[in-house]
């Protein structure tokens, strides 16, 4: 099932019509009586309504039904707004952010999930042909600021938060003062961001990055081949295949942690094992490879006859690719791939990567024994199963 991150306030109160967005904390009503100025009470009842009203709270977000309209509107918080009921997911330490220009609604963050990624900008020096977030030639730099104004609200047990885009680099000075803000506000918090690689061939860029001196800090990069143009095809930029890797270098070299993404289509996946011998040889420093199954979605949709390829038809070169890094000591991992599609011996290493807010799981997928560590498929786009798709039970 997918969750609604975002989407259209059914009515609001109160707010400034600033062209800024309102990033709010949820707190539970009855348990916070002391609320921030960037505090909302949550609110699914008319005796959280009450609550809130007693507790002092000045911002409520009501969702579903449970609270007539003419309550919330009427009542003393001076700022409300009211959610359609697919939002109940939403619960204490969750932050969200309001435009009350455009009455958009967005999820920013959830307490209670594994799966924070921040979405750092829209635009890209790449236009990778299976882009699940096609890139947009704008000005979203605002994004920066919104980031910056919800990282002092996360929750500091936060195990991990994740930083995507686009390319998040592409206004590196400010995304460097979001990582500071992270170091500073989520001390036990391990960060990971997704990046093409190629702003870390700037050593100005390279050392700001290492100056940040974050405990937990990982960069996620892609290289798709072991041959250049193979990668700049991919990526569709001709030259990055180089910058990446001299990025790569720079970054090891300052002692930065640096995984490498392989993300597995027709294009990459019948040259994987070729792909592994290369990384084993070339970049045994890295920290960790991750090889991915496909996000049918986005670009990848658009240009389904040239990547579409069954994990069935790439599963033998994979385990074999896998086994060649593991015996070259270099930390791997398989994200994205059902268990049934794969050979057992790399089942270990087959982990539940999708983000919950879009994993699901085929109708076969309810007697299977192997469900519970599956890593299941994206309900974000188009899904396609393999025909190897199958139950696993005790007689297979």
């Amino acid at each position: 099932m997918t969750l609604p991150l975002y989407g259209l306030a059914v009515g609001a109160k109160g707010f400034a019509r600033s062209p800024e967005t309102k990033v709010m904390r949820l707190r539970s009503s009855f348990s916070c009586n002391d609320p921030g100025p960037s505090d909302a009470a949550l609110i699914f009842t008319t005796q959280e309504l009450q609550a809130a009203v007693e507790n002092g709270f000045a911002t409520g977000i009501v969702v579903g039904d449970g609270v007539p309209d003419n309550q919330w509107r009427d009542c003393a918080i001076s700022e409300a707004l009211s959610l359609n009921a697919g939002f109940a997911y939403l619960s204490a330490g969750d932050v969200v952010a309001f435009h009350p220009i455009t009455n958009r609604f967005r999820s920013l963050y959830r307490r209670g999930s594994k799966h924070n990624f921040m979405l750092v900008t829209e635009r890209c020096n790449h236009y990778c042909l299976m882009c699940s977030q096609p890139p947009k030639d704008i000005d979203d730099r605002w994004i920066l600021d919104e980031i910056k104004r919800c990282i002092p609200l996360l929750a500091k047990e936060t195990v991990s938060l994740g930083f995507t885009g686009g390319e998040p680099l592409l206004s590196w000075n400010e995304f460097i003062e979001i990582l500071t803000l992270c170091r500073e506000n989520l001390p036990s918090t391990a960060i990971h961001v997704l990046s093409n690689g190629r702003a870390f061939s700037d050593p100005q860029i390279t050392d700001a990055w290492a100056a940040v001196r974050h405990h937990d800090l990982m960069v996620g990069i892609p290289v798709y081949s072991a041959i250049d143009h193979i990668h700049d095809y991919v990526v569709q930029a001709q030259g990055a295949f180089h910058e990446t890797l001299l990025g790569i270098m720079r970054l090891k070299d300052r002692g930065q942690r640096v995984e490498v993404r392989v993300v597995l289509h027709a294009i990459t996946a019948p040259r994987i094992l070729e792909t592994c011998k290369w990384m084993a040889r070339n970049l045994p420093f890295v920290d960790h490879v991750a090889l991915m199954g496909l996000e049918n979605t986005g670009f990848a949709i658009a240009n389904d006859k040239l990547l579409w390829i069954d994990p069935a038809d790439y599963a033998s070169e994979l385990a074999a690719g896998v086994e060649v890094l593991a015996a070259a000591g270099t930390p791997v991992s398989i994200y994205n791939l059902p268990r049934c599609v794969l050979p057992r011996s790399v089942w270990p290493l087959a982990v539940q990567s999708i983000s919950d807010w879009k994993n699901g799981y085929a109708e076969e997928c309810s007697w299977c024994f192997e469900k519970a560590d599956c890593s299941g498929f994206f309900t974000s786009g188009r899904t396609k199963f393999s025909r190897a798709l199958k139950a696993i039970n005790a007689a297979n």
